[in-house]
């Protein structure tokens, strides 16, 4: 688990049959503003927590759009801040700023006047590119891979309070997990960390720990994924997104029992 996952505090425990409280440690998640500079312009305040930074810079960027290839990331600096928190400094490529500029544009617009929220809306739901992996997952291999997450969660094991992002081959053999206090956060790591490995998205299948929200839908989507399986169960815009642009959807996936749509 890394260092800056977790830390220990010390709480009294209460109980309901009238036995004197009792002192416990216990681990806590941590939690922290992660502040996310892009080539110098402050693009984003995200409460994370400070691990897998590296992982994080990168699927962040390709889930915003700003870039479509790791190496056009140049460098990745995360330092702890003296006010509390971290500073997220990425470098991107100059030949690559173009979508920064224009999603920062986007960005300074929202929460302005009407026609900026309009503007703001449609990039919101904006068409997004229909996923065109074409994978067979059988029902097994998704239990399978269900099945064997609970020990390949070594913070959530400690704490019982982040969510776990997990990519999985087509036989539900589990090649990579992120973990993090944000769903959306845990998911961007582990698009980090494929992207790294050189795996690609349309060659299995993503298990979150999660609610499905229409943010999880879009990145899914946009990283080329064929099939997303959630814990918890979708919104109606994810399940309508996900039949939109060809990504199967299963949610409230259990031991014995999930919906598919």
């Amino acid at each position: 688990m890394p260092t800056d996952a977790a830390r220990l505090y010390r709480f009294a425990e209460h109980f309901a049959d009238g036995r004197p409280a009792a002192p416990r440690e216990r681990l806590l998640a941590i939690e922290a503003p992660v502040a996310i500079e892009i080539n110098g312009l402050g693009y984003a305040v995200m409460m994370a927590t400070p691990a897998d930074f590296a992982d994080y810079a990168l699927g962040f960027c390709l889930s915003e759009q700003l870039i479509s290839a790791p190496d056009q990331i140049v460098s990745v600096d995360a330092a702890e801040v003296p006010l509390g928190g971290w500073m997220l400094r990425i470098q991107l490529a100059a030949d690559d700023a173009a979508p920064l500029m224009e999603r920062a544009r986007l960005r300074l617009s929202e929460g302005s006047c009407g026609l900026c929220g309009i503007e703001s809306l449609e990039q919101v739901l904006r068409p997004l590119p229909p996923v065109t992996a074409q994978l067979v997952v059988e029902d097994a291999a998704i239990f399978r891979a269900l099945a064997a997450l609970p020990d390949l969660q070594p913070l959530s094991r400690a704490t019982r309070a982040v969510h776990a992002a997990v990519f999985c081959a087509a036989d539900g053999t589990i090649h990579l997990v992120r973990e993090d206090v944000g769903r959306h956060n845990a998911l961007d790591k582990l698009l980090g960390a494929m992207a790294h490995a050189g795996l690609s998205a349309g060659e299995g299948f993503i298990v979150l720990t999660a609610r499905c929200s229409f943010e999880l839908v879009q990145k899914a989507v946009l990283a080329g994924c064929p099939l997303l399986v959630t814990i918890s169960a979708a919104s109606t815009l994810a399940a309508e997104q996900a039949a939109a642009h060809g990504l199967r959807l299963v949610s409230l996936a259990r031991g014995d029992s999930f919906l598919a749509g």
